[in-house]
């Protein structure tokens, strides 16, 4: 009996440590350091690993060594982001915030479609609901990763959602934080591209 309650209130301190929907909270100043390894799980061994990105044949940073899965159940080797910037944008289906942002972070992709990566990193909630909510924002120009265990969430240590990574060409975190309606992500962008 005392895992079935002991589970649920670990569930809930842990929904509550990720949750945010409703605050302007966190930091949106840059950081100057990339994901820390030491906490973040270990990376799962990929075809990336062996040193090229697929897409542009540069060296794969640590912080592109991971696989997930689409929430259309696709693979998805991150080593292919390599060697052009990338954007990984955190969402939950249900928050308002995030369905805020999606009209910029799409603008975005498209604006900068074969020079910069966009990917959303979906978490908090079940596939489907991630499936919808990709529907009903039109955000399908770019891939969105189910991350429904949390695990590109803490490799990123993000606690919240509606929060943006944003990694230079060589995978170092140069802005991590809330954009309030996707506002200054372009200019952003445009900061690593122009």
């Amino acid at each position: 009996m005392r895992a079935r309650t002991a589970l649920p209130a670990a569930l809930a301190a842990t929904l509550l440590t990720l949750t945010g929907c409703g605050e302007e909270s966190g930091s949106d100043e840059a950081a100057d350091t990339s994901p820390s390894t030491a906490s973040s799980p270990a990376p799962r061994p990929t075809a990336s690993d062996a040193g090229d990105g697929a897409a542009t044949g540069a060296p794969v940073p640590q912080a592109l060594r991971f696989t997930a899965t689409t929430v259309d159940g696709k693979p998805f080797d991150a080593g292919t982001l390599a060697g052009k910037p990338t954007v990984l944008w955190f969402w939950a289906p249900w928050c308002p915030k995030c369905k805020a942002q999606a009209a910029a972070t799409a603008k975005v992709a498209a604006d900068h479609a074969g020079e910069t990566n966009v990917v959303g990193v979906a978490g908090l909630d079940k596939n489907a609901a991630m499936k919808d909510f990709v529907a009903d924002t039109k955000t399908s120009g770019f891939p969105h990763l189910s991350d429904e265990n949390g695990e590109i969430w803490k490799r990123f240590e993000v606690t919240e959602q509606s929060r943006y990574v944003i990694l230079d060409k060589d995978g170092k975190t140069v802005y991590e934080g809330v954009l309030p309606s996707g506002e200054g992500l372009a200019e952003k962008v445009a900061g690593l591209t122009g």
